[in-house]
């Protein structure tokens, strides 16, 4: 790792109420400065502790990681004696009256923190060439002293899957909050190289031969079932990386990986792209009519950060996006018929045409797909998928059956509901809608039969209040504690916030960072949570038994605007339950083999059960009570509010379930029967699959699939269906709250102690229908699903 950059370290000491204060520069090669930060190493001058030891953590994960080869000196005269010398480097901005030695024992020690702040663009390529080199090397080592045993193969094979992903998680996380043209450069210019060292990993015939050999052994039943797990899980994945097959089948499997690999990415750019490339400035307010207040702040400060700098909320201009706020606002609120009608047809073309254009794209990843699904065996791309997950493709298809079966009387009368009401208001298009008149006249129906006004209710879904609200939901559930650590890490984004998770004794246990608003210029849509870094045993620091886990959150909702804080929808506030979710079942694995811990060697189709499970308690009255203040008056909402709230929880389900059994069955269609470059287009695939899961089928121009970033930019090829399938799991789960009583405080505090203890604990060391039944006593049925939706009985679908 020599080379990369040089740095030079100047310690400045100050006396600060009896503190050593050190303030950090650091220097690239030719003398610029790349970082600096102020820092309090809360050591007396006099004491022995003046024997400096420790500054910035985040430089120490740079060398580690091989983003930067650092050479620190220390000027001498600036530093009080004894002389300090070569160091490692953490971060310490706690409060000052705390000493380093408390430190230690609060486990800050314990952790590496990203350098967001540090890296940038032109890091990317030596960084990840250096590390990939010395990667190569270990495993040069391992194949050639490998033993089946855990030490001999496992625990070093460990070391080297986590390097590369605690790296190619930051750049790639900082390309998903962060883009731009550099970095997309960089990482398009080293990502063939990834690809190449990790198929060399993954068709590895020395460790797989360890790893059969491990199976076959007499000691394999005295092994846990987690490390018989990953045994299994590494052999079947070798399998399916190709590790069986023949020379010249397996170039043409590694060249097909490369290519998919580069798709994939261009695919993601592209709807990015044109997602910010729509813009529609505004400039009479009565175009405008409906849209509340906040999206008209939120429409002008878009103006403003588009060159308007006099753009207000209420004299405009005003600037109209395909981000979700923006694009949501107008279709639910805007009685400009046209103005919706223009913004859903730029919407469904996305990525579309032009050099963005993703047809093409979509066209090879498909027939590669299947080429590679031959190749390993299998009739089709959708087997491939299943063979690491909980269903068959013919579990798969049955479910999304039943479920449409379910749903399709109920999104009849769901439009027939929408028309005649839309009728009655005077609409001349209510015996025609179209898909642009439906969310706004859905909007109205929700309000007129509710008495609920999803802007009014806005004011009681600030920000703050909802995640108090939230964390003392999982102190209540789970016995965690959960406290701000701004400052701790370096972040990408002024507006990142960083968190502490503590288990009932004070000691932390997780971190997590929370990115909450949308930035379309760089940021991507949707919302995710992705793991920082994993527990582990192998991995621990310092002494310490494992390493702590850290996760990332990402949302893309609503900005404060003006001086307001962030105000939510009640869709943006499931969001974030939803996203947590995902994060508690990462922080609070107790699983200690890093391979199976937290979300890791989970069956996909189940890695939504956490996450869908908290959705259900944004309806919980107390749950929602305290996170529903006011943001200016703090008064709770009221009690009729909630009333009405949690009667609409099943308004229009029928119609929102068929959408996601839309994506799904089309997802399963393309990747079994579609037969690329055949008498049907993936646009015709998509038009006859909408027939049987769409009341109004889609436009004849409709291209979602030029969006649908899920399957052809994400991990869900052929497991959309997870989404139901898991939603099927999580409303069972939580149905057992309801059996215990959610009004009985002892047994919900329980009945959250053993979902810890079974869904959240167990990471990937056991399979998830057993991790449930654990759980739940029983295996799992959609009746609480279809119960929570309203859509029982199970009526046969004309």
């Amino acid at each position: 790792m020599e080379g990369v950059y040089k740095a030079n370290c100047a310690a400045l000491v100050d006396r600060v109420c009896g503190q050593t204060s050190i303030r950090v520069v650091i220097r690239d090669s030719n003398g610029d400065v790349l970082a600096s930060r102020a820092q309090t190493l809360l050591a007396n001058l006099n004491s022995k502790s003046a024997n400096l030891t420790a500054m910035m953590k985040s430089v120490q994960f740079s060398v580690d990681c091989g983003l930067a080869s650092c050479i620190f000196e220390m000027d001498e005269a600036l530093v009080a004696k004894p002389r300090i010398k070569a160091f490692q480097i953490f971060l310490f901005l706690e409060n000052k009256d705390k000493s380093i030695e408390n430190k230690k024992e609060e486990g800050i020690m314990d952790f590496e923190f990203p350098p967001f702040d540090l890296v940038e663009p032109k890091h990317v390529r030596p960084g990840i060439r250096a590390l990939l080199k010395k990667l190569d090397s270990e495993l040069d080592e391992l194949e050639k002293t490998v033993e089946p045993s855990w030490p001999k193969l496992v625990e070093p094979l460990e070391k080297i899957m986590d390097r590369l992903t605690v790296v190619w998680g930051m750049i790639n996380h900082l390309k998903a909050v962060k883009d731009t043209p550099e970095l997309r450069s960089a990482i398009e210019e080293v990502q063939p190289e990834k690809v190449k060292f990790l198929l060399r990993l993954g068709q590895s015939k020395p460790l797989y031969n360890a790893f059969k050999a491990i199976q076959e052994s007499p000691d394999w039943n005295s092994l846990s079932e987690a490390c018989r797990r990953i045994v299994e899980s590494q052999i079947k994945e070798a399998v399916l990386n190709g590790v069986s097959l023949e020379d010249d089948k397996r170039d043409q499997f590694n060249k097909i990986e490369q290519e998919l690999e580069k798709l994939s990415q261009k695919f993601n750019e592209n709807v990015l792209d044109s997602t910010k490339t729509f813009e529609k400035l505004i400039t009479d307010k009565k175009e405008l009519d409906g849209l509340p207040a906040t999206a008209l702040g939120l429409a002008a400060q878009t103006a403003v950060s588009k060159g308007h700098e006099n753009a207000t909320a209420e004299n405009g201009p005003w600037i109209i996006t395909l981000d979700a706020p923006s694009f949501m606002a107008v279709m639910q609120h805007a009685r400009n018929r046209a103005l919706r009608e223009e913004v859903y047809r730029a919407y469904i073309t996305r990525a579309a045409s032009g050099d963005l254009d993703n047809t093409p794209i979509i066209d090879q990843i498909l027939k590669l797909r299947l080429e590679k699904a031959k190749l390993l065996g299998y009739n089709n791309y959708a087997e491939v998928s299943m063979a690491t997950k909980m269903a068959t493709v013919d579990k798969a298809v049955e479910l999304l059956e039943k479920l449409c079966s379910a749903s399709w009387n109920p999104a009849v009368q769901d439009m027939e509901d929408l028309k005649n009401f839309s009728k009655d208001q005077g609409a001349l298009e209510a015996d025609d809608l179209r898909h642009w008149d439906t969310s706004f006249w859905s909007e109205r129906l929700r309000e007129s039969k509710y008495d609920i006004n999803e802007e009014e209710l806005r004011p009681y879904f600030s920000l703050p209040k909802v995640m108090d609200g939230l964390f003392y939901l999982a102190k209540t559930l789970f016995g965690i504690d959960i406290e701000s650590a701004d400052g701790l890490a370096p972040v990408w984004n002024n507006d990142v916030r960083f968190y502490r998770v503590k288990d009932s004794s004070g000691s932390p246990i997780a971190y997590f960072y929370f990115d909450p608003f949308s930035r379309p210029s760089e940021k991507r849509g949707g919302a995710w949570m992705d793991e920082v870094v994993s527990r582990s045993r192998v991995l621990a620091h310092n002494g310490s038994t494992s390493r702590l886990p850290i996760a990332h959150m990402v949302c893309n909702q609503t900005p404060p605007v003006g001086d307001k804080p962030s105000l939510m929808t009640f869709r943006e506030v499931e969001t974030v339950f939803h996203e947590f979710g995902h994060a508690l079942q990462h922080m609070l694995t107790k699983e200690d083999e890093g391979l199976v811990s937290g979300i890791r060697g989970i069956e996909w189709d189940a890695v939504e059960l956490p996450s869908q499970f908290m959705e259900n308690w944004c309806y919980h009255k107390d749950t929602l009570m305290s996170i529903a203040k006011h943001y200016e008056t703090g008064e709770s909402l009221p009690e009729d509010v909630y009333l009405k709230l949690l009667a609409a929880r099943t308004f229009r389900a029928g119609s929102l379930s068929l959408r996601q059994l839309k994506f799904a069955s089309v997802d399963l269609e393309l990747h079994t029967n579609y037969v690329p470059s055949g008498s049907e287009s993936i646009y015709d695939v998509d038009q006859r699959v909408s027939k049987r899961t769409q009341i109004i089928p889609p436009l004849p121009e409709d291209r979602f699939l030029c969006s649908f970033s899920h399957i052809f930019g994400g991990g869900y090829a052929a497991g959309y269906y997870s989404y139901k399938w898991a939603e099927v799991l999580s409303a069972d789960a939580f149905s057992a709250f309801e059996d215990a009583g959610l009004d009985d405080k002892k047994a919900v505090k329980d009945t959250g102690h053993k979902f810890r203890e079974t869904i959240l604990a167990l990471g990937g060391g056991k399979p998830p229908l057993e991790v449930f039944v654990e759980f739940r006593g029983r295996e799992p049925s959609p009746e609480a699903l279809l119960r929570h939706n309203g859509l029982l009985p199970v009526t046969a679908s004309s």
